[in-house]
């Protein structure tokens, strides 16, 4: 057994950043976590060059953001490091939720076949972060260590930064920043922005430990174990043998003393039962809030991640929308600052991402409230919830012990074009795609790997399409904001110069609502945008229209 050794980034002297006048460069992002890194790579597959300044030199210390949803791992999977990530980590589907040490409710994240990734994986943040820092330079992304932003002045249509580095300060200047600097975000605090929503009067004793175990890839949650009575605990497994506890503590807990060996090793052996060896790799302690700002969008001034919104970790929906917020926002920037959209598509960001975030929120607080309920109504709630757990399978849904992230269904998007036709389903405009097994080429594949990073028109057919509907298809190809076109039929067909994917299990169809001429339009972040019955070209380049704000 061996602790993880953090790598150290070589620092690079600005030199060829300093200027007079100020140099000024397209995208700038501040923070090198998983959601600056995220941004950055997503940059790099719009087509843009962009510049990452953080004031460490190295990955997170612990395992932090430890859970990644199957819709954060697509997005990895369209920007190209999807594989090592669930590779490396730990798969699960199943989670377990006991009171005392028997169980009362388990769920299945993933009930159904038919998808390319788990319901989660749980991987240390800093083996996420260096696959991602990876896959950035591997694009070309600008990434500089020990580059610490120290002011941030809004100058109208650019933004002006003093950066303070180990060789002196510089300004530089940027036409668009996206700020990802975390929940103590200094931009924030030094734009005097506000960020609001509820502290929870609690403290959790995070353990990661390095111990050879036979549980199962499972998520276990217990309410009142006889090992830690009147409070809870958390059981995560992780690559390379380390596990991850959290212990609730109660807010009288001293934050010093409760991180001290002799006070967390006694915890893990009572936990344990038996005498087997471990290691402690990190140990800290935390309190949670649920908050967000009030416009994730400053003028030029971008914000994502924790820097923008802030949950419990109760429902691992921290990293998770982060990542969704990179992934809504780059395509849109991409397309803004190649003059292809105006930039008030960059209200859309700002107005969905708080949306998703007031829906993060909100099931965020109800879990945190049933874990430690701080008033008499709640905590009777949650007590009688519990005992009737034990009896009755009605009651054991109930039982909150983190309701898990999932993407946001973005019904309520300015961007969507509203069903003109009929469908079933809960592919809607503004939904999260969902994936399904295909075939191209003879070769087994999955359909959200053929979706993504541009605009599609996703046809479905049964036979050969007529020399119309290629024609039309083809035109789309060709128009300024190209929309690529994307076959999909139950036979392979000959499409020249289009993407064939062979439905021959039937799973697009089926949940997609499709019959033979149904089109769908697709964002680049895969999302729906629009739907239709019959293909037409007219109506598409409307659909496009209105989900660019052109």
């Amino acid at each position: 057994m061996g602790a993880y050794v953090n790598p150290i980034y070589p620092y690079k002297a600005p030199d060829d950043l300093r200027a007079e006048p100020p140099q000024r460069r397209p995208l700038i992002v501040i923070g090198a976590g998983p959601v600056g890194l995220a941004a950055a790579i997503d940059a790099r597959l719009q087509g843009l060059p962009v510049l990452v300044l953080d004031d460490d030199k190295t990955v997170s210390v612990g395992s932090r953001a430890v859970c990644y949803a199957k819709r954060a791992l697509e997005i990895m999977d369209r920007l190209g490091m999807g594989e090592p990530a669930v590779d490396k980590g730990v798969s699960w589907n199943i989670g377990r939720t006991f009171l005392n040490e028997e169980e009362v409710y388990q769920f299945n994240l993933v009930p159904d076949a038919g998808h390319k990734r788990p319901g989660m994986i749980n991987l240390q943040q800093y083996h996420l972060e260096e696959m991602l820092i990876a896959r950035a330079h591997e694009l070309g992304a600008d990434i500089r260590w020990q580059h610490k932003v120290v002011q941030v002045t809004p100058q109208g249509d650019h933004v002006s930064l003093q950066v303070e580095t180990p060789d002196g300060t510089f300004v530089i200047e940027a036409d668009w920043l996206v700020v990802a600097d975390g929940a103590r975000s200094g931009v924030r605090r030094q734009l005097g922005l506000d960020i609001e929503g509820r502290v929870f009067q609690d403290r959790f004793l995070i353990a990661d430990v390095i111990m050879k175990a036979d549980y199962p890839a499972e998520r276990w949650f217990w309410f009142d174990p006889p090992f830690h009575p009147n409070q809870s605990v958390l059981l995560h497994k992780q690559s390379d043998n380390v596990w991850r506890i959290d212990f609730q503590l109660g807010w009288d807990a001293d934050p010093e003393e409760e991180k001290k060996p002799e006070k967390v090793i006694p915890r893990i052996q009572a936990m344990l039962g038996d005498e087997r060896p471990f290691e402690l790799e990190w140990v800290s302690i935390y309190t949670f809030q649920c908050r967000r700002m009030s416009d994730f969008r400053h003028g030029h001034i971008l914000f994502v991640g924790d820097a923008a919104h802030q949950v419990s970790p109760f429902g691992a929906r921290g990293a998770n929308s982060g990542i969704q917020d990179t992934d809504d926002l780059l395509w849109k920037l991409a397309l803004v600052i190649q003059g292809k959209a105006p930039d008030k598509l960059l209200d859309t960001y700002a107005l969905d991402r708080q949306f998703a975030a007031d829906e993060n929120i909100m099931n965020s607080t109800r879990s945190t409230d049933f874990i430690t309920p701080k008033s008499r109504t709640s905590k009777t709630f949650r007590n009688e919830v519990l005992a009737l757990a034990k009896h009755y399978p009605f009651a054991r849904k109930l039982v909150n012990s983190g309701r898990l992230s999932v993407p946001s269904f973005l019904t309520q998007s300015l961007l969507n074009t509203p069903d003109a036709d009929s469908f079933a389903g809960v592919m809607v405009p503004g939904a999260p795609m969902d994936d399904a097994p295909v075939q191209a080429a003879g070769q087994n594949k999955w359909l959200l790997d053929h979706a993504g990073n541009q605009f599609r028109a996703m046809l479905f057919v049964d036979a050969q399409p007529s020399a119309d509907v290629l024609a039309q298809l083809q035109a789309l190809a060709a128009d300024p904001i190209a929309v690529r076109p994307l076959v999909i039929a139950p036979r392979a067909l000959d499409v020249p110069g289009m993407d064939m994917l062979v439905d021959a299990q039937g799973w697009v169809a089926k949940r997609y609502d499709a019959q033979p001429g149904t089109a769908y339009l697709l964002r680049p972040d895969q999302h729906v945008a629009a739907r239709w019955r019959q293909l037409d070209a007219a109506r598409v380049r409307q659909a496009v229209a209105r989900a660019t704000c052109n």
